[in-house]
């Protein structure tokens, strides 16, 4: 995999990030690499996007920072630090971000410092592709939105069970201690019910949309992770001279330093596990014998 293709297979898995240009806000992600950059943003009306390899890079590092004269390397090093503050939400003071944007085009303009000298940088973006779109926001959301029901079902799974578990304990004659504590059993339905009617318009009531909140970016990263791996899988069935080489090569991913991704793959992994429905209980249990019990109960 080279060039653009690299680099988006890197910007796959780079979670959303929420940002605010004057009045506007904006999700963004990006990917730098030693042979380019890639950025995507959107309004969730549009959502644009730039590709630039090295070549256009130091064309247009000369053009905008004439008196820097640094390897193109340089620029893209400096860019990646410029940015990933801003898409982790703690921009640098002595950097400045505006942001113009049309149906047609966006432009990020970009003022910095670099060895003591000021810094210029455009972004020109257009209207991403509607595959693009489609592998970087519709298909991650729809399987988030499977991954959470299937953990919805395997939480009501197991609130059944602790009901279950309860009830048996009264009945072996344990009381609380606290009656503070006490609980109704769990109804699904009732509960499905409230969410609709007393949740759901809460969440409409919050804004927009335009942010992900943490545990959505590491399931999003989680989710797409995935299809990254099945990517590669299917490319090294159809490669009969050896494995694909993956996104994690040498280079900058915004966000976090190429030492900590690994660290960040496995957790995140196993922070969402995406299953299969789990089976309601069989109730009711079977009777334990009756002895003292521990904890809530006295």
């Amino acid at each position: 995999m080279e060039g653009s293709e690299e680099l988006e297979s890197s910007l796959l898995t780079q979670p959303w990030a929420s940002v605010c240009f004057g009045e506007s806000t904006f999700l963004a992600k990006a990917s730098f690499r030693d042979t380019g950059y890639i950025l995507l943003i959107s309004d969730l009306s549009s959502i644009w996007y730039e590709s630039a390899n090295a070549e256009a890079v130091g064309q247009r590092s000369k053009e905008l920072n004439k008196r820097l004269t640094v390897h193109v390397s340089s620029f893209l090093h400096h860019l990646y630090n410029l940015m990933c503050p801003l898409l982790a939400g703690q921009q640098d003071a002595a950097t400045s971000f505006s942001c113009h944007h049309t149906a047609s085009s966006l432009s990020l303009h970009v003022k910095s410092e670099l060895s003591g000298l000021p810094f210029y940088w455009d972004f020109h973006c257009c209207p991403a592709p509607l595959e693009m779109v489609s592998r970087h926001l519709v298909r991650p959301l729809i399987r988030m939105s499977l991954a959470l029901q299937c953990q919805v079902q395997e939480l009501t799974s197991l609130l059944l069970q602790k009901d279950a578990e309860i009830e048996d304990y009264r009945e072996s004659g344990a009381a609380l201690s606290r009656d503070r504590l006490r609980t109704e059993p769990f109804q699904e339905e009732t509960f499905q019910q409230h969410f609709m009617h007393e949740t759901l318009p809460q969440v409409f009531g919050a804004g927009e949309g335009q942010k992900f909140t943490s545990a959505l970016r590491q399931l999003y990263v989680a989710v797409t992770q995935q299809e990254a791996k099945q990517v590669r899988k299917r490319q090294h069935s159809e490669d009969t001279e050896g494995p694909a080489p993956t996104a994690e090569t040498t280079g900058h991913s915004c966000l976090l330093s190429p030492s900590q991704e690994d660290g960040r793959t496995s957790s995140i992994e196993g922070t969402m596990p995406v299953s299969s429905p789990a089976q309601k209980p069989r109730l009711p249990v079977a009777k334990v014998k009756p002895k003292k019990a521990k904890g809530l109960f006295s």
